[in-house]
């Protein structure tokens, strides 16, 4: 369960998952980069400064990564939003899909000639379970991590006689800064489950070091994702009435 000897390239490493993964992959030998807009505290490696949420900052940190030449990239870095779409200013539904969806696809362009070259390497992109099932008042997060789900499922098609493994991961809720306030009472009003950072960080470090290529979060959301894809009408009443839960945090 080592990554002695495997240079790693980290996206979003300051927040309540990142901090904790970075220490992770650090402990198991991993020669770890950092690329974000803010040094996170108490860094266990090194730090390159890029705004993933302006597109001239993805070109920059695709540099980044590309001289780099990382064995493994992995890219955790989100925003989220939870509200009514109307409500969502227009700069951050534009940032939502530049660091959710657009700085994943950029960063993975980055790395592959290199990848290609040794016919080796990994890219590990971070979902969320609502990219399978599509939640109401998350819907440019929800869009977003469907996006790069399909983008890591051609990927993998695209690379398969490469060498280079893609793996995706989706949590489902996590108990960290962006599970605060209204999206923390929505989950208890709606029976959202929401897990412990540490345990989610071991799933993803395992996931990393094992190649694995689909890894979804929760046993029932695992079943629910199957249902919506097979069936989503069967779905929609019990979304619709989660959108009528929210809908009262809101006043709407």
């Amino acid at each position: 369960m080592s990554l002695e000897g495997k240079k790693v390239a980290l996206t979003g490493g300051s927040g309540g998952i990142g901090s904790r993964l970075a220490h992770e992959l650090v402990r198991r030998r991993a020669d770890l980069v950092v690329i974000g807009r803010i040094e996170p505290q108490d860094l266990p490696g090194r730090f390159l400064a890029a705004d993933l949420g302006t597109a001239e900052g993805i070109d920059a940190a695709a540099r980044i990564v590309a001289a780099e030449m990382p064995d493994i990239l992995v890219n955790l870095a989100g925003v989220q939003f939870f509200g009514a779409v109307e409500d969502q200013e227009s700069s951050h539904v534009l940032m939502s899909y530049l660091v959710n969806l657009v700085a994943p696809v950029r960063l993975s362009q980055a790395v592959l000639p290199e990848m290609r070259r040794r016919q080796a390497g990994q890219i590990v992109n971070i979902g969320s379970v609502l990219g399978s099932i599509h939640y109401p008042y998350f819907v440019t997060y929800s869009s977003a991590k469907a996006g790069l789900r399909g983008f890591s499922e051609g990927l993998r098609r695209e690379v398969a006689s490469d060498g280079i493994a893609v793996t995706h991961i989706a949590p489902r809720g996590v108990r960290t800064g962006l599970s605060k306030g209204l999206v923390e009472r929505f989950a208890n009003m709606s029976g959202m489950r929401l897990d412990d950072p540490e345990v989610v960080v071991t799933r993803i470090a395992e996931a990393i070091v094992r190649r694995e290529r689909d890894v979804l979060i929760g046993a029932p959301e695992r079943l629910f994702a199957r249902l919506n894809a097979l069936a989503p009408r069967l779905i929609d009443s019990a979304l619709v009435k989660d959108a009528a839960k929210a809908r009262l945090l809101f006043h709407r």
